[in-house]
């Protein structure tokens, strides 16, 4: 089974840093891509910011300049680099990969991984 393991969220002030890991581990043969969500209390989840294998990234605009997301394709790892956190960052971050699988080696398929806390203090 696929099993995708997320670190690296803690509570911060305002302003400050933090870096997210997320490992995918398990019967992988190929990674399309992997990213980040997160989801605030009482809203809806939403993208952060993606990287495919090839090196495209996309990030949500509330966090263009700030977020930087990064891969090591080799160990199936995606990181997130956070830096002049807000108060509004504050949410539940998940991770996400699309991931073609020894189970099923005709389809691509989506896994989340468990998420991790972050909270930013004002």
């Amino acid at each position: 089974q696929v099993q995708l393991v997320e670190s690296g969220g803690g509570l911060v002030q305002a302003g400050g840093s933090l870096s997210l890991s997320c490992v995918a581990s398990g019967s992988i043969i190929s990674t399309i891509a992997m990213g980040w969500y997160r989801q605030a209390p009482g809203k809806q989840r939403e993208l952060v910011a993606t990287i495919h294998s090839g090196g495209r990234k996309n990030y949500a605009d509330s966090v263009k300049g700030r977020f930087t997301i990064s891969r090591d394709n080799a160990k199936n790892t995606v990181y997130m680099q956070m830096n002049s956190l807000k108060p509004e960052d504050t949410a539940v971050y998940y991770c996400n990969a699309l991931l073609t699988t020894a189970q099923d080696i005709t389809r691509s398929q989506t896994y989340w991984g468990q998420g991790t806390q972050v909270t930013v203090s004002s």
